[in-house]
């Protein structure tokens, strides 16, 4: 069962494991995708995927008012020899290929998009160097797609870079071959004032290997939707995130994971730290076995780090199991306070107060940091999260 553990005023965290067809993961996935916008009421914010988002701050992304201008966004792709990039239109078969739109803003990003990215790594390559995408907001507002594609047996490592200030609705969309590894690090660090609103289509092959790691700290509003699904036996997909929550952001990852094939694999584990006065942090997991899933080995888990008063977390792993023919399944989640008794400890050992502080949040967030496997992004985001601390003291 779910777990809660020192929740502070503010906080809730709550969670389900569910067997019968009418549980929270069912009620939410009973409206069928769809690619057309008109399937997809606007929403108010009275909806279940829809109510602890702060719909007035999406700059119309939600409702149809939001229009695509000149500013936008930049794309730039660096990709090592033997990798194609391609630019192309709404009708390449490719496109949409890992996922279908779940809610009003994907669709819109659908619709309203005029070329996509597409990044193919032949089937047996392995990269030795990572992918690059660079998304850079140049204070408009934009509609985007990409599609990263590995052949069968292929290995590479993306790392998706999203900086500037923009209002962004876009898709992205991952799609494994059987035997394939997938590496993903998508890097939301966005200017105080940017909206980003994204859905992630993951389509792992018979027996591939998909990781993904979601960090999150800057933006006003970020809404991040990250989906698995498997197309054959074997498949295993691993989601990781951190993110760091400052006062008045909207940090919102809403997750699913649907084993829809037997004898898969998923493991989920995110964590954030929150600081200053309406800091907003929603994590939402969902996990679904389907009845013909047998063999399926799952679990999900999400930790919480309060540093202030005055932060908010929201926090719901859900989880549905249609047949019993499962190897495990579990989820946890737990909110707690910043641990006096840790910094204790390390200031009795002649510490300072401030250093003491900002080893005890790399410790909480090192673990997830080192699944990057790239330095380079790693001291990066330490170096993010030490100013994001030294900011808070200063």
């Amino acid at each position: 069962m779910a777990e809660a553990q020192n929740i502070p005023a503010g906080s809730t965290t709550a969670g389900s494991i569910a067997v019968a067809a009418e549980s929270t993961v069912a009620t939410r996935m009973s409206a069928p995708p769809s690619f057309d916008v008109a399937d997809f009421p606007v929403p108010h914010g009275r909806e279940e995927e829809w109510r602890f988002t702060p719909l007035e701050r999406l700059r119309g992304l939600h409702d149809g008012t939001a229009v695509a201008d000149g500013e936008g966004v930049k794309v730039a792709i660096e990709a090592p020899e033997g990798v194609t990039v391609e630019t192309v239109g709404r009708d390449d078969a490719r496109v949409g290929r890992a996922g279908t739109p779940v809610d009003r803003v994907a669709a819109q990003a659908y619709s309203s998009f005029e070329q996509a990215s597409v990044v193919s790594v032949p089937k047996e390559a392995v990269l030795t160097e990572p992918i690059r995408i660079a998304v850079h907001g140049e204070g408009g507002t934009a509609f985007g797609h990409q599609v990263i594609e590995l052949g069968a047996f292929a290995e590479a490592v993306v790392v998706i870079d999203h900086t500037g200030d923009a209002v962004l609705a876009a898709n992205v969309d991952y799609v494994l071959g059987d035997g394939a590894k997938l590496t993903v690090v998508s890097v939301q660090d966005w200017d105080e004032k940017a909206v980003h609103v994204a859905q992630h289509n993951a389509l792992v092959g018979r027996d591939a290997s998909f990781k993904s790691v979601v960090v999150t700290f800057g933006g006003d509003v970020v809404r991040i939707h990250p989906r698995v699904r498997y197309a054959g036996t074997g498949g295993e997909a691993e989601l990781f995130g951190l993110y760091f929550t400052d006062a008045g952001q909207h940090q919102e990852h809403r997750l699913l994971v649907d084993h829809n094939t037997p004898h898969c694999r998923s493991n989920v584990a995110y964590k954030g730290a929150l600081q200053g006065q309406d800091a907003h942090a929603v994590w939402i997991g969902d996990v679904l076995i389907q009845a013909k899933a047998e063999g399926t080995d799952t679990y999900e888990l999400n930790r919480n780090l309060v540093l202030t008063d005055g932060a908010r977390v929201d926090s719901v792993p859900n989880l549905e199991i249609e047949t019993g023919e499962i190897a495990g399944a579990g989820h946890a989640s737990a909110t707690g306070r910043f641990d006096d008794e840790q910094l204790f400890y390390l200031m009795a050992r002649g510490i300072p107060a401030e250093e003491a502080r900002r080893l005890v949040v790399r410790g909480f967030f090192a673990e997830l940091v080192q699944q990057i496997g790239l330095p380079d992004v790693e001291e990066r985001l330490i170096a993010k999260i030490e100013a994001e601390l030294e900011a808070s003291v200063a």
